[in-house]
């Protein structure tokens, strides 16, 4: 689908209501305010300060709203005082995003807006991400999933509309291995790590994973940190935070935008089939639920997979999290299924 006609679809959602939008100022988020900005009859965008942000992350927030022009709340907690988010358990993320939006639950209610809507986008359904989860619980409505806009057309929507996003929103805690403790001087070196390393070479997307006395940089321009004088002032500072160990990830850290990968089919002419693999598991009986939706489904949840017909396009769900098209034409048209298909998944 065109992504002027994605766009227009999302906008027609939004027009006439009043809502609030969980805001970051990343690039999701802030396609959402400007649109709700423009079509919603009333709008306030609220960023919750979890003590756990990377630095600036609360100043260029409210920045970017004051750009946009939408009302804009800052409301705070911290969170590292919940035993529960302290013990980084697997469902951290779950966690958080339960007690954020249960403030921003109540500012709706005790304001009369019509709910909260969130700016997961579709790509986020193909990453292991917990909070998504509680969204579908709660019904805390995400337009850019409803509108099957991706990853990519976000950001290429914000370049065509020149308009700035933060492109490091994502909470500290995330660089920290679940299972071992997130405290606050984990917190605050894996901050200064960070800034240090944005400050001398200029780079605005840095990831260091924090696993007790190692630390792994991650960035997207490597060509940026691979000089010798750079690396040994990074190596000095980061083992004066108490690290005995500074790697580089040479691999880097990149956005993955392919949705589909190309499988040859052997058995059968006109069967092309693309695949796709996901890092979490899926609950057949549910997803079966929701993909009765979209066509003719059957389901069996002792083997752990559920098989989609829409019209002479096949698509099979295992548990596991693989997902396969068959008989679709190109890659396109794949990802096109895919698109459809993931909205349905249920963990």
């Amino acid at each position: 689908m065109d992504i002027q006609i994605k766009i227009d679809h999302l906008r027609n959602h939004l027009h006439g209501k009043k809502v609030l939008v969980a805001f970051s100022g990343g690039a999701d988020s802030t396609l959402l305010a400007l649109l709700v900005k423009e079509e919603a009859k009333e709008a306030l965008a609220v960023t919750m300060d979890n003590g756990l942000l990377p630095a600036n992350c609360i100043q260029e927030a409210e920045q970017i709203a004051q750009k946009i022009g939408i009302k804009h709340r800052v409301i705070r907690g911290n969170y590292l005082k919940d035993p529960a988010f302290e013990v980084n358990p697997p469902n951290r993320c779950y966690i958080c995003k339960k007690k954020m939006y249960q403030k921003l639950e109540k500012i709706a209610r005790d304001e009369h807006f019509d709910g909260v809507i969130d700016g997961s986008n579709i790509s986020d359904l193909l990453e292991d991400r917990p909070g998504i989860g509680l969204n579908l619980e709660k019904n805390i409505e995400m337009p850019l999933i409803r509108s099957e806009i991706t990853s990519q057309e976000v950001r290429k929507v914000l370049k065509q509309l020149n308009m700035d996003y933060n492109p490091s929103t994502t909470c500290l805690a995330t660089r920290i291995p679940t299972g071992k403790t997130i405290t606050t001087q984990k917190i605050n070196r894996i901050n200064y790590a960070e800034n240090l390393i944005k400050n001398l070479t200029g780079l605005t997307i840095v990831r260091v994973r924090d696993d007790d006395e190692f630390a792994l940089i991650e960035v997207k321009n490597i060509d940026k940190l691979v000089d010798k004088a750079i690396l040994d002032h990074i190596d000095s500072e980061l083992k004066t935070l108490g690290f005995k160990r500074v790697a580089l990830d040479i691999g880097g850290y990149d956005v993955k935008d392919e949705m589909v990968i190309y499988k040859p089919c052997k058995d059968a002419k006109n069967k092309i089939m693309f695949e796709t693999e996901l890092p979490y598991q899926i609950n057949i009986p549910l997803t079966c639920q929701e993909l009765g939706k979209l066509g003719k489904v059957k389901c069996s949840s002792e083997m752990g997979v559920a098989m989609l017909e829409m019209g002479e396009k096949n698509i099979t769900i295992f548990s596991k999290g693989k997902i396969v098209a068959r008989r679709v034409k190109d890659r396109e048209d794949a990802q096109e299924l895919l698109l459809k298909v993931l909205p349905c998944l249920r963990r």
